[in-house]
């Protein structure tokens, strides 16, 4: 099984390109972020010619998370279970769902904008609700994984120059924190540094050419149990998909299964 995680940054301007890579990439599941649209403005049945079930959890604007499975889709699950609010509303960034035996998140962790600003401190209650929300799937024997943009660099080698990023979130200690403590939970990052090439970013910046020159940043992850890690057999991140007019400023993570 091939199970990717890409954020979109809006599914309804990537939709060729989606619907492109999806049928090139002989992808089975894919977890999506930053869809920017509503449920109801889901191209769901342009997934459905290609046999693509989905799942989505958006109200448009920023954020809207979902799942494309053409191998099953059940049990589905929208939003973060006890997860915190913010200015008043449970934001739509998690949803989760059964695809061919495997259980699956699709996650866009709160960006956290500052580190004195609100938003910062709702990063790491939504941290600490995922957490909670995940243990008992962590620790069970069926593979589980939760997919999806983190915001957060797990170490200063998931940075291009650690320098530039000294005082902003992304790569503050109680971040990294909060990372580790899914991993402390029964998860574990299952794409390896380094991989087909040196600094396998997942996101650059649209601005001052980032991406010509690599000034990335490795927060797009992909977080498995024991059963899941095990199962893995290969994982890259499709760099060209972040190639040329149209592309979104993050690529896919892919992960093959021996499952």
């Amino acid at each position: 099984m091939r199970i990717a995680t890409w954020n979109v940054n809006s599914i309804t301007a990537r939709l060729p390109r989606l619907l492109a890579w999806l049928e090139s990439s002989g992808t089975d599941v894919l977890c999506v972020q930053e869809t920017k649209t509503t449920a109801e403005g889901f191209p769901a049945a342009e997934l459905r010619e290609l046999g693509y079930e989905s799942a989505v959890n958006a109200t448009g604007r920023w954020n809207g998370v979902a799942l494309i499975s053409r191998v099953g889709l059940d049990d589905i699950v929208l939003g973060l279970p006890g997860g915190p609010e913010y200015e008043g509303v449970q934001e739509p960034r998690a949803i989760s769902g059964t695809c061919g035996g495997v259980r699956l998140w699709s996650v866009y962790v709160p960006n956290g904008r500052e580190v004195a600003h609100d938003h910062y401190t709702y990063k790491l209650a939504w941290f600490e609700a995922l957490k909670a929300a995940v243990a008992e799937d962590a620790a069970g024997p069926r593979p589980f994984a939760v997919l999806g943009d983190y915001n957060v660099a797990p170490t200063d080698e998931d940075v291009y120059d650690p320098a530039v990023f000294e005082g902003l979130t992304h790569v503050t200690p109680a971040e990294r924190a909060a990372l580790a403590a899914l991993r402390e939970a029964g998860l574990s990052d299952v794409v390896p540094r380094p991989l087909k090439y040196d600094r396998p970013y997942t996101y650059w910046d649209y601005r001052q050419l980032a991406f010509p020159k690599n000034r990335g940043m490795r927060i797009d992850l992909v977080y498995g149990n024991e059963p899941f890690a095990t199962a893995v057999k290969d994982s890259y991140v499709d760099r060209e998909e972040r190639k040329g007019k149209g592309a979104s400023d993050h690529a896919p993570v892919v992960v093959d299964l021996s499952v």
